[in-house]
């Protein structure tokens, strides 16, 4: 249902990529900015709504695995022969197997209740859990689909759904492995579900479509071509993981004669809709190709230190002006702050050098300018219209606590650069998305510890 046009006062907001004071805003029927206003007087803020500290644009997560919150903190011991990337997607399968529909409906409402609290107003699910469990009948074709979108209506959160293509267990391998059959989709399965999502959820407007390919090893070029075309014919955002593990590059390499991303570059036309997930190992060649194309990179800092892929070339991307967003992918963390943190962190590690972000972008300040590269980047990831408070745009926003340690006694000038790197980590004080604000504490019944202590126990 549309709602009444409101009217907003902000002391304190990020404009056009910066702070601006006495901001009055404006928000249309359709939950989008309808105005925004700077420097207003006192005597026109009258009948507005009063917002309690800085006002920051939502952020889009641009890549979310939702099940697999069901196994953050789960995988952190050391097994007997070790533990790498690889030993951990094998625990990942357990639960990957087991999930059922109302389990996965559970879990990703918490999960996506805490995005909200972490400072995302929109989530790219990475959706490749299509079939039944293991052992289990068949499922609706929509069944775990959509117990993701149930997910999202019932926290508020925005949600682009990616459904993913996966044929094969490798470059070498015919088909899939046992533990993989619940991922098994071909170019016709996803045409099949997104035009069965587009019926189902037409009335939902903070609902959007996209497609994903696994990753290469997870696919022939055929099949990869067909869906990529599927979606070039319907404007749809494509996301694909890349070049995330040495072994895949040498893999790679040794089936193609190609790294990843030099496949990626050689084969198929890429373009602004493209989102390459993690890029960790790909060479300055190939990031400027990327960065060239107009494609994206989704970088999950996270979940990358948490499994030992490595670290991102940030500089030679950023010194060709690539475009990128933000994800938590396997949810060890669910906010944004701590990704951007982590991102510039690693950076500071790997150079012994303090504010890398701050050499590329229009701020001297690394927070301002990967805030900003992140929200430009969450636009092509999502495919909706999430590039800050600007009229047109969806009214996504977030108020920030200015009490909290982390901002209090801060300058205003400075509060995003505190808000990102001042730990803990400022919390919010409220989240709105299509102007409506939304709950960012669990719900007491949204029945995870159950979904939790079945999958874990029974």
């Amino acid at each position: 249902m549309p709602h009444e046009p409101r009217r907003f006062f902000a002391a304190q907001a990020w404009v056009d990529g910066a702070w601006a004071r006495d901001v009055l805003l404006e928000v249309d029927t359709r939950g989008h900015w309808a105005a925004v206003h700077t420097g207003v007087p006192a005597t026109a803020r009258q009948g507005a709504h009063v917002l309690g500290g800085p006002v920051l644009p939502g952020l889009v997560n641009a890549h979310s695995h939702a099940f697999q919150r069901a196994i953050a903190g789960l995988t952190e011991q050391r097994g007997a022969q070790g533990d790498d990337f690889w030993s951990w997607r094998e625990r990942m399968y357990a639960v990957a197997l087991r999930i059922s529909a109302a389990q996965l409906e559970a879990v990703a409402t918490r999960l996506y209740t805490e995005m909200l609290a972490g400072g995302y107003t929109q989530v790219c699910e990475f959706h490749y859990l299509h079939n039944a469990p293991a052992g289990a009948p068949a499922a609706d074709p929509l069944d775990m689909s959509m117990a993701l979108v149930r997910a999202a209506q019932r926290s508020g959160i925005g949600l682009t759904l990616l459904p993913t293509l996966y044929m094969r267990a490798g470059f070498e391998a015919a088909g899939l492995r046992e533990q993989q059959q619940r991922f098994a989709a071909s170019p016709q399965r996803i045409e099949a579900l997104l035009d069965a999502l587009a019926r189902a959820c037409q009335d939902m407007p903070r609902l959007s479509l996209g497609v994903a390919i696994h990753s290469l090893r997870a696919a022939d070029a055929h099949a990869i071509q067909k869906v990529v075309a599927l979606a070039d014919a319907r404007h749809l955002p494509i996301h694909i993981h890349i070049a995330e593990q040495e072994q895949e590059v040498r893999d790679c390499l040794a089936h193609t004669g190609l790294r990843p991303m030099e496949w990626l570059l050689h084969n198929l036309p890429l373009h602004a809709r493209w989102n390459l997930v993690h890029a960790t190992h790909a060479t300055s060649d190939e990031l400027r190709g990327v960065a060239r194309s107009g494609a994206h990179i989704v970088l999950c800092p996270s979940t990358e230190a948490n499994l030992g892929d490595g670290i991102f070339d940030y500089p030679a991307y950023a010194a060709q002006g690539g475009a990128w967003s933000i994800g938590s992918d396997s949810h060890v963390s669910r906010a944004w702050m701590e990704e951007l943190r982590l991102l510039e962190y690693s950076q500071r590690l790997q150079r012994r050098q303090r504010n890398i972000a701050a050499e590329w972008g229009a701020s001297p300040s690394s927070a301002a300018n990967l805030f900003e590269a992140a929200l430009a980047g969450g636009v092509a990831a999502s495919g909706q219209a999430l590039a800050g408070i600007a009229v047109g745009q969806r009214a996504d926003w977030l108020v920030l606590d200015a009490q909290a340690g982390a901002l209090c006694g801060i300058p205003p000038e400075m509060a995003l650069d505190a808000a990102v790197f001042s730990s803990p980590a400022a919390p919010l004080q409220a989240v709105y998305v299509a102007g409506q604000a939304v709950r960012t504490t669990p719900h007491a019944e949204d029945g995870f510890a159950q979904a939790m202590y079945d999958l874990w126990t029974t």
